[in-house]
């Protein structure tokens, strides 16, 4: 791995891919790929400054965005790349920037702030837009491994609603009124089952708010045994959801709504706080990569995979912390107390 100063490569944009076997990072420099199992640098691309990476599984094809620091590389530009030949297969260009974009292997979602737009991805025909509330976060969910490869976008300014969008039928599936105040964070079960949506709130204490939660992910194709997230203040949250989602399962896609049960998992026997584990306003994001349940012993093994990237200004934190993959492993006891260990750590430009 090239031996770069980490202020020479500030960190642009970070995801994981669909099954959480890769991640890709944009910085001003190009963008890397690296395995999530190891922490390999896979592939890396050195052609200017890029806001988006996102990968199709583990497949050749990229979906990158410019950053517009480059005249070639404008925000309002989406680029297809080929990263075995190291080609563009094809650009598509948009009146405004590009706020996020999701891949399945039939559809390419591009949301801007008003507008979103569905193709299917092999034959770049538009198949459908839709017109959104003011998303200026680009704030979007994808369930790309659903039949219906639902979308799920913001559906108002003021509360927290979301639309949820069949992108294979092409129609608008439901409109969920969960929430007074607007939406901080959405995202799918990776089958599409469960949803959660997180509110914004006024942080009163020096508590980590459950508001400030950037992401969410589960690790089972069924029911989610947890629900794990990152927040604003430097802290992992797990949530304990079997037991509750157990009392009531849905047959469906959002097929029941369980406020009763959300609210549970806020109590402080579902809910464990693993404090400060970057510094405070470090944007970071999280997955599961597995969960292991001993019966015998009534314990629940979580095993985290945890990417943090730098998210402010300050001179200080930039010392200690550029970009960092961590792997954690999570205990939860019958009793719901909590222990953890960091497995592995690594500094991706060192």
């Amino acid at each position: 791995m090239a031996n770069r100063s980490s202020s020479a490569l500030p960190i642009l944009c970070a995801s994981f891919n669909q099954d959480n076997s890769c991640f890709a990072i944009g910085t001003r420099d190009g963008f890397r790929i690296y395995d999530a199992q190891t922490g390999r640098l896979c592939y890396e691309r050195s052609i200017g400054a890029f806001s988006i990476v996102e990968m199709l599984f583990t497949s050749s094809l990229l979906a990158i965005v410019g950053a517009g620091e480059q005249p070639s590389l404008s925000p309002r530009r989406l680029c297809l790349f080929n990263s075995t030949t190291g080609t563009t297969l094809r650009e598509l260009n948009f009146l405004t920037s590009i706020l996020a974009i999701r891949l399945s292997r039939k559809r390419l979602i591009v949301v801007l702030q008003e507008k979103t737009y569905i193709y299917d991805l092999n034959s770049l025909a538009i198949l459908d837009t839709i017109e959104t509330v003011p998303n200026l976060k680009g704030l979007c969910a994808f369930a790309p491994n659903s039949d219906g490869c639902y979308l799920a976008l913001p559906a108002s300014k003021t509360k927290g609603s979301v639309l949820v969008y069949n992108t294979m039928e092409l129609f608008s599936f439901c409109q969920i009124d969960a929430h007074q105040k607007p939406l901080a964070a959405i995202a799918f079960s990776p089958n599409g089952m469960y949803m959660p949506l997180l509110l914004i709130r006024e942080q009163s204490s020096e508590d980590v708010s459950i508001s400030d939660i950037f992401t969410f992910f589960w690790p089972s194709m069924d029911a989610p045994d947890v629900l794990v997230a990152t927040s604003s203040s430097g802290s992992i949250h797990v949530f304990s959801l079997e037991s509750m989602l157990n009392q009531s399962k849905p047959t469906s896609l959002l097929g029941s709504v369980i406020p009763d049960s959300i609210n549970d998992a806020l109590e402080s026997s579902h809910h464990h706080v693993i404090h400060k584990t970057v510094p405070q306003g470090v944007k970071s994001h999280i997955v599961v990569q597995r969960v292991d349940k001993q019966q015998a012993q009534q314990l629940q093994y979580l095993h985290l995979r945890h990417s943090v990237e730098l998210a402010c200004n300050s001179e200080a934190i930039s010392d200690f912390l550029r970009w960092h993959f961590r792997e954690f492993s999570i205990n939860i006891s019958s009793s719901k107390d909590l222990s953890w260990s960091l497995e592995r750590e690594s500094n991706l430009f060192m």
